[in-house]
């Protein structure tokens, strides 16, 4: 696997938005990032190369809407 960036419409905590996604191969891992960008905010994860693109992507979307759920609820204070 090359490093590759790609592009989803995804429904990110139900609004529709559009996430950025970049894999970059580390050995036996990936690295994966995804990027908000209409707020800027960016996540990282590490996995195995085998588990497939799908579940990568799909791990850095979690931790990408926990982070913004949690900011949310940060300003709210």
């Amino acid at each position: 696997m090359t490093s590759a960036l790609l592009v989803a419409s995804l429904n990110l905590e139900g609004l529709g938005r559009e996430v950025l996604f970049e894999l970059l191969p580390v050995g036996n891992s990936v690295k994966v990032s995804a990027v908000d960008p209409a707020s800027g905010v960016e996540v990282s994860i590490v996995g195995p190369a085998d588990i497939g693109t799908t579940e990568l992507k799909r791990n850095a979307m979690a931790k990408l809407a926990y982070v913004l759920r949690k900011q949310r609820e940060e300003a709210r204070r």
